[in-house]
């Protein structure tokens, strides 16, 4: 393994069948969706091991954009137009799939984010801001398995998203004030044993970005209502600060976060 590669429409269809076949973030919709993915303002990049010059060990999706994304649907969009790519300053990395099942446990993600941040910097001068949007797997569980976090104001919630209905752009604000506060104080303390409960922030906490920002419907779709009510949270890779926020997660467990994380979880900071 060697450094990541680039893959585009001119890969071989074997490579982008198994993109296809793998994708387990954001499912793709068959060979339309696929080519929007990799369009000039898209870039997917992966790991490869020589002795399997086929099948990506590990591949990122990137958008890049103006700004940190909060949305993905505009990102999935198989229709969205083209952006000149040299006009944006932010690389959205909004999926990460780790592709054999025998290496689930072996994580190349740390790697490949930190060398296509590094690579796509060199390609694009006004890059400067490296951010994931990520799913925030854990949230609805974690509500859920203790009735009495979930305030009688949400309540209504949850049973209208049993039923399939519930919609984050029409929730009333006090739902919304809530709902952020309760995922806020999930990412920062829930636990398991010392490190984060959440799977994906312990991910990216791990390898040294700090949660920045969390997105109230920032995915609409069935799968990310399930999941997180429609929630999506930023993690942010400044390249200066990786290797200490990285060691200091190591020896301390220390999540890194922007203040208004910090006061949306201790309850004392208005939307």
């Amino acid at each position: 393994m060697d450094h990541p590669r680039r893959l585009d429409w001119r890969t071989s269809a074997m490579v982008l069948e198994r993109l296809i076949e793998f994708e387990a973030v954001h499912q793709i919709q068959g060979w339309p969706d696929l080519h929007r993915r990799l369009e000039a303002d898209r870039r997917c990049y992966a790991f490869f091991h020589p002795a399997l010059p086929d099948v990506p060990l590990i591949f990122i999706e990137v958008a890049l954009t103006r700004g940190i994304s909060g949305n993905v649907q505009p990102l999935l969009d198989p229709n969205a137009r083209v952006e000149d790519p040299t006009r944006a300053n932010c690389a959205t990395f909004y999926s990460i799939t780790n592709c054999l099942e025998g290496l689930r446990g072996v994580s190349f993600g740390s790697l490949l984010i930190k060398q296509v941040a590094e690579e796509l910097a060199k390609e694009f001068r006004r890059l400067k801001i490296f951010a994931t949007l990520s799913p925030i797997p854990g949230f609805r569980e974690w509500l859920q398995a203790v009735p009495d976090r979930i305030p009688e104001i949400l309540r209504p919630s949850f049973t209208e998203l049993g039923g399939g209905t519930f919609d984050p752009l029409t929730a009333p604000a006090q739902v919304k004030t809530q709902l952020i506060g309760l995922c806020a104080r999930y990412l920062l303390h829930a636990k398991r044993g010392h490190a984060p409960a959440d799977p994906v922030a312990r991910f990216h906490l791990s390898n040294g970005a700090r949660l920045e920002r969390l997105n109230w419907a920032g995915d609409t779709s069935s799968r990310g209502l399930e999941r997180s009510l429609g929630l999506t949270a930023n993690y942010l890779y400044q390249l200066d600060s990786i290797e200490e926020n990285h060691e200091q997660y190591v020896k301390t467990y220390r999540i890194v976060a922007t203040r208004t994380i910090e006061r949306l979880a201790s309850g004392s900071s208005p939307l």
